[in-house]
């Protein structure tokens, strides 16, 4: 299919822009069936939608000579749901409709309100907009949408996400019953199917996701990792793909800004954007990422909306989705326009089940990898070193060829070729040896039983309210010990999980001092593991049963039932009140607390 059926003016600004063939979404649109009508679709984010719905409006705004009349109350009204977007669709439209004569206006949170009455006094064809922004000027009376033809909702179920349906609620029943409506949604949930039906209709439904996975352009990775390397496995994700723009996704405006200085700190060219941020400072970041002068972007969900970087093509999910939803709005920031990009979720040991099912709910087949380790990223860093010195130009002028004279005079090309490696090298930013980063353990291992190793003839006993019901691994549970006590692997003895607590013993010689850490580390430990408590045990685990498990009334081993009390991160929760201490101070839920942040 081409754009033969769209306005003439229209089709030399594709062509302008080198568009050869309208996408899927874009050829749904513009079929015969979907003339005059209202259209509910879902798309991918970066499938080209802002330019389908100014396809489709296009019947409702060109005269029969294919431009516009003079400008009074608007004809077309587009709702996006942050800044960013707005502004994203507000220049698509003007590059599309340039030669249409058609004016369009922009009213966006964080810009000037009275510029922004202005050019809707002095009329305008389309007006772009955020739902506050948008609701503002009409209760002011300085936006008039009682000529509006087609009204569209760019990223819908986001908006309703965000709180904006009474916003948007008022804004469409301001318009006439007899406009067209537009809904493009990557996602159809219930509340878009019920906004649909009462704004919409004879709809028509169009989806061009694919029903494979999320993003047919898009490789989804998921890596296992102690709580507390989630930040190091960052640092190796980055090195090992050291991709032109990556994107890192964290919960919290404080997990930004914590992550964004931690990756300043280590050498990356690294900036932030979270609700803290002004437009001002937002703007500079997007341009840093555009001109190659920063090439990480660290952000969370909001701030992120509307972004569009053509060099994206890696995407961080630092701290999980809440949702398969969130996954794929995140992940949709790269794959875009046919380009293939890569999603990796850093997935704490705890919560592996967890996303498990979030990936299966969203049809997205994820390849299960180990962080890379200093030996991968080395590897990947010695081809790239080759073939960014491969590359270097032929031609040479005068002054390069004495220079290069003089340098093979003085150094062999062996010194000469070993300095330009060390220069390349010393540009790169560290790696991280991770605290743990084997498989999951074998079923049917067992320690060793030839006796105590050297140093822990004599140990002392510590417990640990948390057990195989709350998902307890030596993995995490290692760190969380070092950290909290102040000591290294090397120091912590035998570690027996039960099905409430689980027990480690510390060298005698070293326990006083370990409990001294425990007692003055209490309460400030904010990661999400914090609130787990650690004290003295009255004395060793009672000794493991060897043979059989006894058999219960359904002849299968008793079990412990697996308690589903993991956190939003997937860090195991513990309810107050549970176990036989009674409840513990402090809050109990990782949401609480706080942080990816680990020390």
């Amino acid at each position: 299919m081409s754009f033969e059926t769209l306005p003439p003016l229209l089709t030399e600004a594709l062509t302008a822009r080198g568009y050869a063939a309208p996408t899927p979404v874009q050829a749904a649109v513009i079929q015969p069936e979907a003339e005059g009508r209202d259209l509910l679709v879902s798309a991918q984010t970066g499938s080209g939608k802002t330019v389908a719905f100014g396809m489709a409006m296009a019947p409702q705004l060109l005269g029969e000579d294919g431009r516009t009349d003079r400008p009074a109350a608007p004809l077309a009204l587009v709702i996006a749901p942050t800044r960013e977007l707005a502004l994203q669709v507000s220049r698509e439209l003007i590059w599309l409709y340039a030669k249409t004569g058609a004016r369009i206006a922009t009213c966006v949170g964080g810009m000037d309100a009275s510029k922004e009455r202005k050019a809707l006094n002095q009329g305008a064809h389309i007006v772009v907009g955020t739902p506050g922004r948008l609701r503002d000027h009409l209760e002011r009376g300085a936006l008039n949408l009682g000529s509006i033809r087609v009204a569209i909702l760019d990223e819908a179920d986001e908006m309703l996400d965000m709180g904006f349906r009474e916003d948007l609620e008022q804004i469409l029943d301001a318009t006439p019953e007899a406009r067209r409506t537009f809904m493009f949604s990557a996602t159809i949930p219930k509340p878009i199917v019920a906004l649909a039906r009462r704004y919409q209709k004879d709809a028509l439904r169009i989806s061009t996701v694919g029903e494979d996975r999320g993003h047919g352009d898009i490789a989804y990775q998921a890596v296992t990792v102690a709580p507390a390397d989630i930040e190091n496995a960052v640092v190796n994700l980055l090195r090992f793909h050291e991709a032109p723009t990556a994107m890192l996704f964290c919960a919290t405006r404080d997990n930004v800004r914590h992550l964004h200085a931690s990756l300043i700190e280590r050498g990356f060219d690294a900036v932030a954007l979270s609700g803290e941020h002004s437009q001002n400072e937002r703007n500079q970041a997007l341009q840093a990422l555009r001109d190659r002068r920063a090439r990480i972007c660290v952000a969370t969900d909001v701030a992120s909306r509307g972004i569009d970087l053509p060099n994206l093509s890696l995407v961080i999910h630092v701290e999980l989705p809440r949702d398969a939803e969130i996954l794929q709005h995140r992940s949709g920031r790269t794959g875009r326009a046919g380009k293939k990009g890569t999603a990796v979720l850093i997935v704490p040991y705890p919560a592996r089940r967890r996303v498990d099912a979030m990936l299966r709910g969203a049809r997205i087949n994820a390849e299960w990898l180990s962080v890379p380790g200093p030996d991968d990223i080395r590897r990947n860093d010695h081809e790239r070193l080759l073939s960014a010195l491969m590359e270097v130009p032929v031609e040479t002028d005068d002054e390069d060829r004495a220079l290069a004279d003089r340098l093979l005079l003085e150094r062999s090309p062996q010194d000469i070729a070993a300095a330009l490696v060390r220069m390349h090298r010393s540009k790169m930013p560290a790696v991280e040896e991770l605290l743990d980063n084997s498989g999951p353990p074998q079923r049917g291992e067992r320690p060793s039983n030839d006796g105590p190793r050297p140093g822990f003839e004599e140990t002392v006993w510590f417990r640990m309210d948390v057990g195989r019901r709350l998902n307890a691994d030596p993995r995490w549970l290692l760190p969380l010990i070092c950290r909290r006590g102040h000591v290294t692997k090397t120091e912590i003895g035998a570690i027996r999980i039960g099905p409430e607590e689980t027990m480690f013993e510390i060298p005698r010689a070293i326990a006083h001092r370990f409990a001294d850490a425990l007692h003055r580390t209490d309460g400030e430990d904010r990661s999400p593991e914090g609130g787990i408590r650690i004290i003295p045990a009255d004395g060793p685990p009672p000794p493991q049963r060897s043979g059989p498990r006894p058999l219960g009334s359904g002849g299968k081993p008793n079990r412990p039932v697996l308690v589903r009390a993991l956190g939003p991160q997937g860090y195991p929760v513990k309810s107050p009140g549970a176990g036989p201490r009674g409840p513990r101070p402090g809050p109990a839920n990782p949401q609480q607390r706080g942080k990816f942040r680990q020390g």
